[in-house]
């Protein structure tokens, strides 16, 4: 039984919900610890259950030997974002910082100019990603699961998800950005890419051309590499209208098209952190 309420409503309710709890939470000056991290728990956790209740793919809400990879994955890279923060306030308080950032302005205001050039990076450095072969490898392990899910939103090299974030944060953080707006941008943003990777039967209507959600990201993570060359944005798909990577197929893609093709790519935690360090002809003995 499908629930229109869930296909229409689901992301607009919790991604306003937790962006504005976010907001109110650093605007008023909590503590980021444990108000932020504990919002985008929220939008997570609830985006996990509806998948349960409206998949939009049934044979994905099997475990393909890939749940604990992934759960790795997301603690390890939830443990690097939160470290980061941390780091980012003592590089702020130690180095020199310019004064472009407008700290005058509404706190509502700076985070989406925060995310806004976050995700210009992220775009810029996944572009790049699929266009030289080392960092493919690094990128590899997120475009190896045979299934979209909540989950697989942070399967990523921890080394890969530094690259990806470091270009739009080191330009906001010289720029003078403080610390909890960079953070709050940041949990915003981790519960867009569960939703973005969801296995949810929803819908942004014609909003799906200008925000990277799981309509169009699917098409990325097709297993032809050659047809995953599309839809780099995480958050906004301005940047693949601007550069002509905006794909978007009326028809439904097939539970059997994600993934690689590359059946030497590693399923195990242990594989995927090892895998960029190992020579390409050396990989098919070492897996």
């Amino acid at each position: 039984m499908k629930y229109l309420t869930i296909r229409w409503l689901s992301y607009p309710v919790i991604m306003v919900a937790i962006g504005i709890g976010i907001t109110y939470a650093i605007a008023t000056g909590l503590s980021y610890w444990p108000w932020v991290p504990a919002l985008a728990l929220l939008g997570i956790a609830c985006v996990a259950v509806l998948e349960r209740i409206q998949p939009y793919e049934r044979a994905w809400l099997v475990d393909h030997k890939d749940s604990r990879t992934d759960r790795i994955h997301f603690v390890v890279n939830a443990t690097v974002l939160f470290v980061s923060i941390e780091l980012l306030s003592v590089l702020r308080s130690l180095a020199a910082t310019g004064s472009a950032w407008p700290v005058s302005w509404p706190v509502w205001v700076q985070i989406p100019i925060a995310m806004i050039i976050i995700d210009f990076g992220l775009f810029f450095m996944h572009w790049l990603s699929h266009r030289h072969e080392y960092l493919w490898r690094f990128h590899e392990a997120h475009h190896s699961s045979m299934r979209l899910y909540w989950l697989n939103g942070e399967r990523r090299h921890p080394l890969h998800a530094v690259m990806m974030a470091s270009p739009g944060l080191l330009f906001i953080l010289l720029a003078g950005a403080p610390p909890n707006i960079i953070a709050a941008g940041l949990a915003i943003l981790s519960v867009h890419l569960a939703f973005q990777h969801a296995n949810l039967d929803y819908s942004v209507g014609i909003f799906r051309h200008a925000l990277g959600v799981a309509e169009t990201h699917r098409w990325h993570h097709k297993k032809e590499y050659e047809d995953a060359q599309v839809n780099f944005g995480e958050m906004l798909m301005i940047w693949d209208h601007l550069f002509g990577t905006y794909h978007n197929p009326v028809r439904r893609l097939g539970f059997d098209e994600i993934g690689v093709h590359d059946p030497n790519a590693p399923a195990t935690y242990q594989g995927q952190l090892l895998r960029p360090f190992i020579r390409p002809h050396a990989a098919r003995d070492a897996m």
